[in-house]
């Protein structure tokens, strides 16, 4: 039998886009690059959803470029599509996506003879594509790979049936149709939990500084600060998920980012869409438990957060800042959580510190876009070039803090709260050492993108921080 007769024989091989090509959803790919943009995005989806479905996916497509080469594709699907054209037959992407994206993803890989979506119109998914099949290719003239039960009804008409990634129940849906069938399973690990960040919450261990630095362990203060880190942490992953669907196109072309769950597909954009808000309502009804001052400061937060994902994070130098603040909010939510004071001095150390934090975040990103030959940065407002100014600013204001931090140790306050406050002056000189390699190892290119996670995974910053520990246990105690 020659390649032709098998070709003519062998029925078509029909594929869906949405959560079996690619691990994604094309139209909140859409919405999430048009929202990146612009955040009257927001506005046009509703106006279009009034109008149906497919009148929605011909907007959100005509509002932004979808960038097929940086979809997370099912690598299953690419290897059995060609496979199934070695064999001689034929391949065709049939979508509910709007017709636009699947003939610039049918461009992009050059696996498929035909791409059909929707037309704005008629939204071609279910009882419709299966009509649409059947008119162009004949009952039981297809095959047909899905992934939901909304295929279930092509599946019916179909020759074949190919689930991806289909649970148990739905497999014996498909089963009970009759026919033959297939199921392939790519075996991506679930990343749920990886897309909170939980590594990140770290950072909300702050809210514990007033409570340390003022030494008063009254139960009620602890049981109010341990509110505020959870507070923290429930509004902080919040916040990451909305950074992260917004910074979808330029994480997926960055070589470590790419790996995150949203980008990757690991978690479908339309679950952390709606995880989004469901974990900042749960963060703001537990802030409220504390008192509504410090549901003011963690709503104020996520204002910022917000803010900086969606303009600050393009502003050279502002969004240094505004990480900086960020950090700092967390020891005023500590404060505000327990009715402790804070000083001007504990407050000025956080922001210099901070800042010098954050601009090594920004460095280190600019010595990886020139080891990669990039010269601007992605959604970012710097240029390779800006890296000897981005490491000025980290070294002095790192050495400011250090400055402020040492005056304040020889303040009244220390001397009578601490009974041996000359140790304090230890973890001056062990923060001048640890800002001062920290930024020599950004500029080698050895930073991760960020310092508190490198400083978890870096023994001699593990060491400083055991320093820091037993300087300030010691001031307390000898």
């Amino acid at each position: 039998m020659t390649a032709k007769d098998r070709r003519d024989e062998m029925p078509v091989l029909v594929v869906d886009l949405d959560g079996t090509l690619i691990r994604s959803d094309s139209l909140y790919e859409t919405f999430w690059a048009g929202m990146a943009e612009d955040w009257g995005t927001a506005l046009a989806a509703l106006r279009a959803l009034t109008s149906g479905r497919a009148a929605l996916k011909k907007s959100m497509a005509g509002r932004t470029v979808l960038e097929p080469e940086h979809l997370p594709y099912n690598t299953v699907v690419l290897d059995y599509i060609r496979d199934w054209r070695a064999n001689g037959g034929r391949a065709v992407l049939v979508t509910a996506a709007d017709g636009s994206i699947a003939s610039a993803i049918s461009d992009h890989l050059g696996l498929f003879d035909e791409a059909h979506g929707s037309d704005g119109q008629h939204n071609l998914k279910g009882a419709a594509k299966a009509r649409f099949l059947e008119e162009r290719y004949g009952a039981g003239g297809f095959a047909y790979i899905g992934d939901s039960a909304a295929d279930l009804p092509v599946w019916d008409a179909s020759a074949k049936s190919v689930s991806v990634d289909a649970s148990p129940a739905l497999q014996r849906q498909v089963a009970a149709q009759g026919g033959d069938s297939e199921h392939l399973q790519s075996g991506t690990k679930s990343g749920y939990l990886a897309a909170l960040r939980p590594h990140q919450w770290l950072k909300n261990v702050l809210v514990f500084v007033p409570l340390v630095a003022a030494q008063s362990f009254t139960g009620l203060h602890i049981l109010n600060t341990i509110l505020a880190f959870v507070a923290f942490s429930l509004v902080s992953s919040s916040g990451y998920l909305l950074n992260d669907l917004m910074d979808l196109r330029a994480d997926r072309a960055h070589p470590r980012k790419c790996k995150r769950p949203l980008a990757a597909g690991r978690v479908p954009i339309a679950h952390g869409t709606a995880m989004m808000p469901l974990l900042l309502l749960a963060g703001l009804l537990t802030a409220f438990i504390a008192g509504p001052n410090l549901l003011g400061v963690i709503f104020g937060y996520f204002v910022l957060t917000t803010v900086y994902s969606t303009w600050l994070k393009q502003r050279a130098v502002a969004d240094i800042g505004t990480l900086a603040g960020l950090y700092t909010l967390r020891i005023i939510a500590g404060g505000v959580a327990t009715g402790l004071g804070l000083s001007v001095w504990l407050l000025a150390f956080s922001m210099f510190f901070f800042f010098a934090l954050a601009a090594v975040k920004r460095l280190a990103e600019l010595v990886d876009l020139e080891k990669r030959g990039i010269r601007t940065a992605k959604r970012r407002g710097y240029h390779v070039e800006d890296a000897p100014l981005i490491s000025q600013m980290t070294t002095a204001s790192g050495y400011i803090s250090v400055l402020v931090l040492a005056l304040y140790v020889n303040t009244n306050a220390v001397q009578q709260l601490y009974t041996a406050p000359w140790l304090l002056w230890g973890i001056c000189l062990v923060l001048m050492y640890w800002i001062s390699r920290v930024v020599l190892v950004t500029h080698r290119g050895k930073m991760d993108d960020d310092p508190i996670v490198y400083a978890l995974r870096d023994r001699t910053s593990l060491f400083c921080i055991l320093l820091v520990g037993v300087f300030a246990g010691g001031a307390s105690v000898l």
